[in-house]
């Protein structure tokens, strides 16, 4: 195979590229807070600019992005994400699914403090705080369409990511149909087009999130059939 075209690219030889990319994907954080410092407009277009090359089904590319700047509009958005996650972990709070979540947690103040925070909904208030949120709606028609946005929702995280930036990808304004209503009416998005999620982005304040545990390739990935371990651990 020929090598792809792309001047960037071609400066790099094949291990470069790969721990270049490996990098971008060992930062990639969930950033919840941020500075004043205004998102460049050359960033942002690199940004959308990676959503847009993302792959869809068909190449149905059913997406459309709505960039939001205005503060008046991006309060509004805190606080729908703010109702939707209240109610949602108030529901996990009274199935008792938080508490089974944190029975690790010794300490009953931070358990408190846990359980306020994600019932009351502030847990996802921060979005107002960023430079940049951006809107993600897709066509209704499209079949893949859940795969397709988050193929682009990926895009931007690691686009954000390479840029220097911080992001935090929420669905919590629009997961009920309720507040994805008065969402998708306050911002004029048609019938035909469903709200999947919003996205915050702007410059990382304070300490920059550690990196969340994550499963090791051995307990997740098998050979020819379910169970059959491809990656075996050294005994």
């Amino acid at each position: 195979m020929e090598p792809r075209p792309g001047a960037a690219f071609a400066d790099l030889n094949k291990e470069a590229a790969k721990d270049a990319f490996m990098e971008v994907v060992d930062l990639r954080r969930s950033v919840r807070a941020y500075t004043p410092t205004k998102v460049s407009e050359e960033d942002l277009e690199m940004i959308l600019e990676s959503a847009r090359w993302a792959p869809s089904g068909e190449n149905a590319q059913p997406w459309k992005f709505i960039v939001v700047r205005d503060e008046k509009n991006k309060e509004f958005l805190s606080m729908i994400s703010k109702r939707g996650s209240g109610r949602r972990f108030t529901g996990e709070f009274l199935s008792k699914q938080m508490q089974k979540r944190f029975e690790t947690l010794q300490d009953e103040e931070k358990r408190r403090r846990a359980f306020a925070k994600l019932t009351s909904g502030e847990v996802s208030a921060f979005v107002s705080q960023s430079d940049v949120i951006v809107i993600i709606t897709g066509r209704k028609e499209v079949w893949d369409l859940p795969f397709d946005t988050s193929a682009a929702i990926e895009h931007i995280l690691l686009a954000v990511t390479a840029a220097g930036l911080g992001a935090c990808w929420l669905v919590a304004p629009c997961i009920d149909i309720r507040d994805e209503i008065k969402l998708n009416e306050y911002f004029g998005i048609p019938e035909d087009y469903k709200t999947i999620s919003i996205i915050s982005i702007g410059e990382p304040a304070g300490r920059y999130p550690n990196a969340r545990p994550r499963n090791k390739l051995s307990d997740i990935v098998y050979s020819e059939k379910y169970g059959d371990a491809y990656y075996k651990e050294e005994e």
